[in-house]
């Protein structure tokens, strides 16, 4: 499983709707290269988060989320007008995302009675090549409201475990998430920011790639 730190760098209200469009992004990406987007965010707010944590994984295919995790590592640029300030002449707004180490212990494991399990249609990448039969699952975990879909095994059995495994990943992302928003108040990850030679570049309300 690989973990990206996204962060605003303490920017403003622009840089949170650059966060929130980056992550939407994201998911779009992950379930066209087949791998599994889970993601927790922190000081949310009505323009987006301050920062987020995102969990990347593919049991069939690991180098995808590989591939996924290197396009995305850096510092990205939005190019946009601000629809906060209209009148602001700024038109760049910088976040950046970090590649977290892997986690040096287990997630705690969860109880599967807390865990409301559901069969999906299968879908993800491959056009004709998907698998059409009800084996995807989405795993709800009720006490916390997180829940996670999973594809990527050819059936139920191997995706609730997969699910399972990936809920714990998720709530343990929410602690560490909690630990590194505050490491950024203290001027942590916030200041490491860079704000240039952005490694993706995005443009206009719509978040269109270059």
């Amino acid at each position: 499983m690989i973990r990206l730190h996204f962060t605003t760098g303490r920017g403003p209200a622009e840089c949170r709707i650059a966060l929130r469009l980056a992550l939407e992004r994201l998911a779009i990406e992950a379930e066209e290269a087949g791998v599994g987007c889970d993601i927790s965010t922190s000081g949310d707010s009505e323009h987006g988060p301050a920062s987020a944590l995102a969990l990347l994984a593919a049991e069939d295919d690991p180098s995808a989320a590989e591939l996924l995790a290197k396009a995305w590592a850096g510092s990205i640029l939005w190019v946009c007008p601000s629809s906060v300030r209209p009148n602001h002449r700024r038109k760049n707004w910088f976040i950046g995302a970090t590649r977290l180490a892997p986690l040096t212990a287990a997630p705690k494991a969860l109880r599967t009675e807390d865990i409301r399990f559901s069969a999906l249609r299968a879908g993800g990448p491959g056009g004709q090549h998907q698998n059409k039969t009800e084996s995807a699952i989405r795993a709800l975990h009720v006490p916390s409201g997180k829940s996670v879909v999973v594809r990527d095994g050819r059936s139920q059995h191997q995706n609730r475990s997969v699910a399972v495994r990936r809920l714990a990943g998720l709530m343990a992302g929410d602690a560490e998430l909690a630990a590194l928003a505050e490491a950024e108040r203290r001027q942590a990850n916030h200041d490491s920011l860079e704000r240039g030679r952005p490694v993706r570049t995005f443009r206009g309300p719509t978040f269109e790639a270059d």
